[in-house]
């Protein structure tokens, strides 16, 4: 990824007088937002947002294929700093989400135009709809992605070739990255902040813009489905004793007298509430906790399994490799990198 040098700081104390988080002297990353006709004002400032909140380390420049205005989605026009020549500089590019009118009949030539300057190492990400121009262009073929939910029997009628995924919130595919709808822009930016440097600015980051660092569940959880009884118990309080309790035994029967409900009751709210079943989730929380163990502690991964609540060393590679596809062992290596660069 394209990095520009950022000259040396010194040391902030606050007013309080407590010594500040650390001023980062590192290499710095420039995110090139595309700006499309019709582009959602909302998606469009999440990059500027998420990566601007983490303290120094990106560089967030906003342009359009032509260097004009671009109109958004509602009532106003938006100015733009730069035309598509920043796309050759950046390590990587965000494609927010825009009117789908532009790109179904084909890629316009402009878009097509300021896709080609995108150098072959950039990372691209889409954000929504931003996902319709990566397979207009023949970048998703054959490859997992997502989009909205609302818009996933229009993307496999158009693009049949790409393996669409409408139940997540992202996915990561390395050089290409889709997400899902609005909100789930701000996911996929945490999760480049917390691959690039660790969970520790990702958690930062994700405090200074109000939001999660990471949400539970994906799309399916958002899908419009009957509203559950006014009186329906939730089960948010058993999610959060479980959370306390993963390096222990966990059943679904445990979980529904924790909750005060039959079992059967208990698996479907659960399920509406979270888009999951009460099992998958806690496996997903406890893979969650292997990877911040593996990014803070030297622990073995023996003893980070049972910390968690896998039984074995060997139940816990397998997990992690099912959810991200690598060994603790090389996650470990990558983030602890991350963490350092």
């Amino acid at each position: 990824m394209l990095q520009t040098p950022r000259g040396e700081r010194p040391a902030r104390t606050g007013t309080s007088g407590h010594r500040e988080r650390p001023v980062y002297d590192g290499p710095v990353e420039r995110v090139v937002v595309l700006a499309l006709d019709g582009v959602y004002a909302f998606e469009l400032g999440i990059p500027n947002r998420v990566f601007g909140s983490a303290e120094g380390r990106y560089e967030v420049l906003t342009c359009s294929v032509d260097g004009r205005p671009v109109r958004s989605n509602s009532d106003f026009s938006i100015m733009v700093e730069h035309g598509p020549e920043v796309l050759r500089t950046a390590g990587t590019v965000v494609i927010p989400p825009f009117a789908l009118t532009g790109v179904v009949d084909g890629l316009p030539g402009p878009v097509a135009d300021a896709l080609g300057a995108i150098g072959p190492d950039t990372r691209i990400v889409s954000i929504c709809t931003g996902a319709f121009v990566l397979a207009a262009a023949g970048m998703l073929a054959g490859r997992r992605a997502t989009t909205h939910w609302r818009l996933a029997g229009l993307f496999r009628q158009l693009f049949p070739e790409v393996d669409l995924d409408a139940d997540v919130l992202f996915v990561d595919e390395g050089s290409l990255l889709t997400s899902a709808g609005a909100a789930s822009g701000v996911d996929v930016c945490l999760h480049l902040v917390r691959k690039d440097h660790g969970s520790e600015l990702a958690n930062h980051v994700a405090r200074c813009c109000v939001v999660p660092p990471w949400r539970d569940g994906g799309q399916a959880q958002y899908i419009e489905q009957p509203v559950p009884e006014a009186a329906a118990a939730s089960t948010a309080a058993t999610r959060h004793w479980a959370l306390e309790r993963l390096g222990e035994p966990l059943t679904l029967a445990g979980l529904a007298d924790h909750a005060g409900m039959s079992r059967r009751t208990f698996a479907r709210r659960f399920n509406d509430e979270v888009g999951l079943s009460p099992g998958r989730w806690i496996v997903q929380q406890r893979v969650l906790r292997a990877r911040q163990l593996l990014e803070s502690s030297d622990l073995s991964v023996d003893r980070i399994a049972g910390e968690v609540g896998f039984a074995t060393g060997a139940s816990l590679r397998q997990h992690l490799h099912a959810a991200i596809g690598v060994s603790p062992q090389a996650y470990r290596r990558t983030f602890r990198a991350g963490a350092a660069s």
